[in-house]
């Protein structure tokens, strides 16, 4: 059975959050009908799924949840579902998947929004190496290479530039931040389809999107996040499966994106320790239980607070 002690170490300075060993005592809760789940950190490591998790997903499904992929990835929906089940996992188990990159095409392809309305059609990409174009598609876009030319940035990836042939010019993230640079003395806005910082390719983490978007504020340049910590991929979530946040909880590793986004969307959260912030809490094995005192620090740190601790999603 799971242990679902308050948290001793919890201060005055956040919510207490319940410990638990597994995911058991959350699953046989009736109030949440929708689980909505981070992909990387939380089910696989980018390159495989972690221990248990194939068969908790399994678990969880007899329950009658609906559970949904919520994942800052700038794939569109279609693509992480296929990656999914290229990993193992049943799709069937998946209400569906709403991703960064799925909401990030979506606005640009209505451009029902006032702030997306008012966007040109010719944009700097920067994406993946073995990407190109490939987010793109159906938007009209013109991907050119002058800034001079340029009406916003589109941040896919942080590996390489997009070119106007739908071909890719591998670059650093330093050579991607002296554009940047150019960027802002021109004001041109920036849409950034993967708001995370970094995230966990098979134990190490690697620089993503939401890396450059900071970088671009810092020098004074305007950014639309389109995912966690945003509500607006929460609000997308819950009109997928028709449920109100008081019947949801979502499940993430990282503080900042999915336990923050989660408190912004009135949302009850579970945070797994073992992903992305497995090094600052000093832990070096799967499964290995953080320190109470310690995830109540970095909570605190990132003004983000979970329900529920966990140490993997496992049952």
């Amino acid at each position: 059975m799971a242990n679902c002690s308050a948290a001793s170490a919890a201060s005055s300075t956040g919510p207490l959050f319940q410990t638990l060993t597994g995911l058991q005592h959350l699953a046989q809760t009736p109030r949440f009908k929708a689980w909505f789940l981070d992909q990387f950190g939380v089910l696989h490591d980018g390159k495989q799924p972690y221990p248990g998790a194939i068969s908790t997903l399994e678990k969880l499904a007899t329950t009658g949840a609906k559970m949904v992929i919520i994942s800052n990835s700038s794939r569109r929906a279609s693509a992480t579902i296929k990656r999914m089940t290229s990993l193992g996992f049943d799709p069937s188990l998946f209400a569906g998947a709403i991703t960064s990159g799925e909401l990030t095409h979506q606005y640009l392809q209505r451009r029902d929004d006032a702030w997306f309305a008012a966007l040109g059609r010719s944009c700097i990409h920067m994406t993946w190496s073995d990407r190109g174009a490939i987010s793109l598609e159906g938007l009209g876009l013109q991907v050119v290479e002058n800034v001079e030319e340029a009406d916003f940035i589109l941040a896919h990836g942080t590996e390489a530039l997009g070119l106007p042939s739908g071909a890719v010019r591998p670059m650093n993230l330093e050579g991607l931040e002296k554009i940047l640079e150019h960027c802002a003395t021109k004001r041109i806005p920036m849409v950034v389809a993967n708001p995370d910082f970094v995230t966990v390719e098979a134990r190490a983490l690697s620089i993503m999107p939401g890396t450059l978007a900071a970088k671009y504020e810092k020098l004074g340049g305007e950014v639309k996040w389109m995912g966690k910590p945003d509500k607006i991929i929460y609000e997308s979530a819950m009109g997928m499966v028709s449920v109100d946040a008081s019947d949801s909880i979502a499940v993430g590793d990282s503080l900042h994106h999915d336990i923050k986004g989660a408190n912004a969307a009135g949302i009850q959260s579970a945070f797994i320790t073992g992903g992305i912030h497995a090094t600052e809490l000093g832990l070096d094995t799967f499964g290995e239980v953080a320190d109470l005192s310690s995830v109540q620090a970095l909570a605190s740190k990132y003004d983000a607070y979970p329900t529920f601790v966990l140490p993997s999603f496992t049952w």
